[in-house]
């Protein structure tokens, strides 16, 4: 080797000596051909059941070039795994963007949203950091890495404060319909609003209520006043300002969805509260010329707001209400919420059972909880039974 050969040699050597000792201090790159993402922390909250939920979305992008196919989710709290997801539950949970059916089967480049329910064991600690460990048949992999087994989507579980109120509504025997946690109906309503993705439904319900003999309403399914909740006052669950009102649509028949409804009239005659810490919210479908308030009002906590009706985009009289992050019930996040005293009566079936009984007025089967439970602070769950001091 020639004095100017070796030195170069040398110097290259000097050069490249610390990248390498570098790049063996990086863990070793891998191909992850699902990339994992929770983009809403969840919040931990207590349900009607007397246990700390966590409710949020699991982003599943496949990068590959075919299909995949997700077999397994663990959520795992530190070394503990919370839950278990199997294929089933996966099929029944991956929603694939932008549509509101389910599958456990992602095109190549398709993003779908995994809707996790976390339920705690009594007394269990909340984790500060979740994570996930998926189980894949990626179709595009070589054979032996055909079946993988991916780690991501790790996210600190938010702490903010849940705010606390008073019921919506007064009286017995309503039933919170489609409910959290598992219900699909708000809970994945994902939207893509103003170039972004939001959920403003995910902690929503439907109150509707029940008569003497279990029915959502008893006459003509058509007529408004056959239903029990039909008129009811609904409630400020606080001390408030009004953000927005909005009044003058017309009530619709019950029994189909209407048409011919613009995205502005979806939630009809409608009432919007700031109560304050980031915390909004909505009470939707009110009687025209019910509303007893303005913008920029303030009320007080059991106030009437206006009359339980049929407007905007829905099917039976009822009052659609959540809390969201923001002062626009579609352009924003849901957010958890707590009623500070009521009590669970009974649990209907599920939401199949409740539609049979909205469809065609008969009663509505029932689980008495025997004893009633009296619950405080605490988010009604769906198909519970619950009646409001």
């Amino acid at each position: 080797m020639s004095i100017r050969v070796a030195a170069l040699a040398a110097l290259l050597l000097t050069i490249t000596s610390p990248a390498r000792a570098a790049d063996a201090e990086r863990p070793p790159e891998e191909i992850t051909p699902l990339l994992l993402r929770v983009p809403e922390a969840p919040i931990p909250f207590n349900g009607s059941d007397g246990r700390t939920h966590l409710v949020y979305e699991l982003w599943i992008t496949n990068f590959s070039s075919a299909d995949a196919r997700v077999e397994q989710v663990e959520v795992r709290g530190g070394d503990t795994t919370l839950a278990t997801l199997d294929g089933a539950a996966v099929a029944a949970r991956l929603q694939p963007a932008g549509r509101r059916d389910s599958t456990d089967l992602l095109e190549s480049g398709a993003t779908g949203l995994l809707f996790v329910h976390v339920t705690l064991p009594a007394g269990a600690a909340v984790p500060a950091e979740l994570t996930h460990v998926v189980q894949a048949r990626i179709k595009a992999a070589p054979p032996p890495m055909q079946q993988m087994t991916l780690a991501g989507g790790a996210v600190q579980v938010n702490r903010r404060p849940v705010v606390v109120i008073g019921p919506p509504l007064r009286g017995d025997n309503f039933i919170a319909a489609d409910s959290c946690c598992d219900a699909t109906r708000h809970t994945r309503a994902a939207l893509p609003v103003n170039g972004a993705v939001h959920l403003a439904q995910r902690y929503a319900v439907d109150w509707e209520q029940l008569d003497g003999e279990r029915r959502i309403y008893k006459g003509p399914r058509e007529t408004l006043a056959s239903y029990t909740i039909f008129g009811k006052e609904a409630l400020a669950v606080a001390d408030a300002t009004v953000s927005s009102v909005l009044d003058g649509e017309k009530e619709q028949v019950p029994g189909t969805f209407p048409s011919d409804i613009s995205l502005a009239q979806a939630d009809g005659n409608s009432v919007v509260l700031d109560l304050g810490s980031g915390n909004f919210a909505l009470y939707a479908h009110l009687q025209p010329g019910s509303l007893r308030v303005k913008a920029g009002d303030r009320v007080t906590r059991g106030q009437v707001l206006g009359l339980v009706g049929n407007t905007g985009n829905s099917v039976a009289p009822h009052l659609h209400f959540h809390v969201m992050d923001g002062p626009s019930p579609l352009a924003s996040n849901g957010l958890p919420y707590e009623i500070d005293r009521f009590t669970v009566t009974g649990h209907a079936p599920g939401t199949a059972a409740f539609d049979q009984a909205e469809e065609h007025g008969t009663p509505l089967a029932i689980t008495p909880a025997s004893p009633p439970v009296s619950a405080s602070k605490a988010l009604p769950l769906d198909q519970s039974i619950v009646s409001f001091p």
